[in-house]
């Protein structure tokens, strides 16, 4: 391989947005916070979990959780329910787990049971211990700009722009995505930092054309890679927070975002792949705002 090869390749890997490494510098920065935090005092910050039933991906999703915690110094406290377990059961744990002194944060996995209503057991969380920045009240504070406990992913995803310096103030931001998961938050996110936003969706007319006119571009629609390489500018962020199975060739099936990577690739100046990308930054976030909830609590 050439000089000229050796360069060209090694700009393509500098493209990529390494989620799985920042979130490893998110998580040695918090160990050290955590240390420092609860020097002195009578307990570290406690994360509860509350996981109902069997299904293996949520199950998966809550042993990273606490393994993370571990890492970081964070106690972990997991409640583990019953799938036909009566939601006024749950309610009732959610409650008491608003009690507890020894928990900063609470997180119920989702999703839940068809039999219960996730809004009405997320509306039960105290938004000081809302860590998955869910609630309302967090909501609203998110809306007008002030200081609360935020979603994740999104927090997650202002974080990958920030470590890679990308500008935002004065850039046409276009995300195609409105939930209140991810969508909406890191809209309002990406508006604080002075960029221009749209908020793009399924039914947005003329998406492809939107989405070309952006700097950043931020596909969160749950739809495997429905943005295509030719809806990206030359030199726009890609940021990709979907995480698609979708079969493959040889029956075992690939995990995929919602951007066809390797047709934006060319494309992009940035962009994060699936899986590696905004997914780990998500847990990352998640031990931060239960730190950040701590040392409120540990104020009052």
């Amino acid at each position: 391989m050439d000089s000229s090869t050796l360069s060209a390749a090694s700009k393509s890997v500098d493209k990529i947005i390494d989620g799985k490494a920042i979130a490893q510098t998110v998580k040695n920065e918090l160990a050290v916070e955590v240390a420092e935090a609860s020097q002195g005092k009578s307990r570290k910050p406690g994360l509860a979990v509350v996981l109902v039933g069997e299904n293996p991906a949520s199950k998966a999703y809550v042993k990273s959780k606490i393994a993370a915690c571990k890492a970081v110094g964070i106690e972990s406290f997991l409640i583990e329910m019953a799938a036909d377990v009566a939601a006024e059961a749950v309610a009732e744990t959610v409650k008491k787990l608003n009690q507890d002194q020894a928990v900063d944060g609470i997180l119920v996995q989702l999703p839940l049971p068809n039999h219960i209503s996730s809004a009405t057991i997320l509306a039960l969380i105290d938004p000081a211990k809302d860590v998955d920045g869910l609630t309302a009240v967090n909501a609203g504070l998110l809306m007008q700009g002030a200081s609360g406990l935020f979603p994740c992913t999104p927090l997650g995803v202002m974080r990958l722009l920030e470590q890679h310096k990308v500008s935002l103030k004065g850039k046409q931001a276009v995300v195609v995505g409105r939930s209140h998961l991810v969508g909406k938050p890191l809209a309002m996110m990406l508006l604080q930092k002075d960029a221009t936003v749209t908020i793009c969706h399924s039914k947005t007319a003329n998406l492809p054309e939107v989405c070309r006119q952006a700097d950043i571009l931020v596909a969160a629609c749950g739809q495997a890679e429905m943005v295509k390489g030719d809806w990206v500018k030359p030199g726009a962020v890609v940021i990709d927070v979907g995480i698609n199975r979708v079969e493959s060739a040889d029956g075992k099936g690939r995990l995929v975002g919602d951007v066809a990577y390797d047709q934006a690739f060319a494309n992009a100046s940035l962009i994060t792949p699936v899986p590696g990308g905004v997914g780990p930054m998500t847990v990352a976030m998640l031990l931060s705002n239960t730190l950040r909830s701590y040392i409120v609590s540990m104020k009052q």
